[in-house]
């Protein structure tokens, strides 16, 4: 021990203890540094470590980091969401109709307008109903989906508005495609409030106590409602990404995302049970399985072999974890 540390007073437990790895915390990252090697190793001739790659991985994970940004607060807060996958497939769909009818700003808002009233019926079934937030949003899954089928008649919804399609997801800011942009600005913005702002620390000890929250002070009612709202705001933005990249609106776009964001807030950190969250980690989450995609179609593994292999990483980091 250095005799700085002694004349601050720093013993060798107390240096050992800040080294220690809080495994719930970072289980993530190390995780995810591990994974990276990992196929570093074994993929260093099919050009795994390149800018190529990384975009592609980046691309890949962005519309699903939007999606669990909101999921990480309805987890945080106790609650859960499986409706996201069809509002964004909703979203995309009325955003592709009413740019081709009424024109740009009125396509933005009809996808803005999904989001709002999906999640605003959320909230209020959940929040002042009092109806568990998983049949909830099971019900509105359905829904969702089934409206989004209905109006268009299973027919995909071109979008020619080439000004949409470059500002939300089919263009770059010099090297960078617009929707890592977008991603990184939810996940800014997300981890911002979250983590600083009063609101966020509303939404943790909603999910932590709810009880406890109320005789403090906090209306937990409207804090389940907000963060109902706030998820499927971000499921709707995330399927006007999809009808940008892939310029056109379909009812399956988003279809299964609502599973793969769970899975990236849990492997981020953030509590199913409520009262503990992070953004952040939720971005390293959605990163990870990215990565593992990616990673195993450069192996060239085929979709089944890919489904167990990631099913099997995700169980494992979820148990080391839950590990004290």
């Amino acid at each position: 021990m250095s005799t700085t540390d002694k004349a601050l007073g720093k013993t060798p437990t107390t240096v050992r203890r800040r080294i220690t790895i809080d495994w719930r915390r970072d289980i993530i990252y190390v995780g995810f540094v591990a994974v990276v090697i990992v196929f570093s190793i074994l993929l260093r001739d099919q050009g795994f470590i390149s800018t190529t790659s990384l975009m592609n991985i980046l691309r890949q994970t962005a519309i699903v980091t939007v999606i669990a940004v909101g999921m990480t607060y309805v987890i945080a807060a106790a609650e859960i969401d499986l409706s996201v996958g069809s509002v964004a497939g909703l979203a995309s769909v009325l955003t592709a109709m009413a740019l081709s009818q009424f024109g740009l700003v009125p396509g933005i808002l009809a996808g803005l307008l999904v989001g709002v009233t999906i999640g605003a019926i959320n909230g209020a079934l959940v929040a002042f109903a009092k109806i568990p937030s998983f049949l909830v949003t099971l019900a509105m899954m359905g829904i969702a989906f089934g409206i989004a089928q209905w109006i268009t008649a299973s027919a995909p919804q071109p979008i020619l508005d080439m000004t949409y399609n470059n500002a939300f997801g089919g263009s770059s800011i010099g090297p960078i495609p617009v929707l890592i942009v977008w991603m990184l600005v939810v996940v800014v913005i997300g981890s911002v409030v979250l983590k600083k702002m009063r609101f966020g620390r509303q939404v943790l000890a909603t999910g932590a106590n709810k009880v406890a929250a109320e005789y403090s002070g906090i209306k937990t009612r409207w804090i389940r409602f907000r963060v109902m709202l706030i998820c499927s705001v971000g499921a709707a933005l995330a399927g006007m990404l999809y009808a940008g990249r892939l310029q056109s609106g379909r009812f399956q776009w988003g279809q299964g995302d609502e599973m793969n964001a769970i899975a990236a807030v849990i492997l981020g950190g953030t509590a199913l049970s409520g009262g503990r969250g992070s953004v952040i980690g939720t971005f390293f989450g959605a990163l990870l399985m990215a990565t593992i995609n990616y990673g195993l179609i450069l192996a060239g593994l085929d979709t089944s072999q890919q489904q167990i292999i990631r099913g099997l990483i995700i169980v494992l980091a979820v148990a080391l974890a839950r590990q004290k």
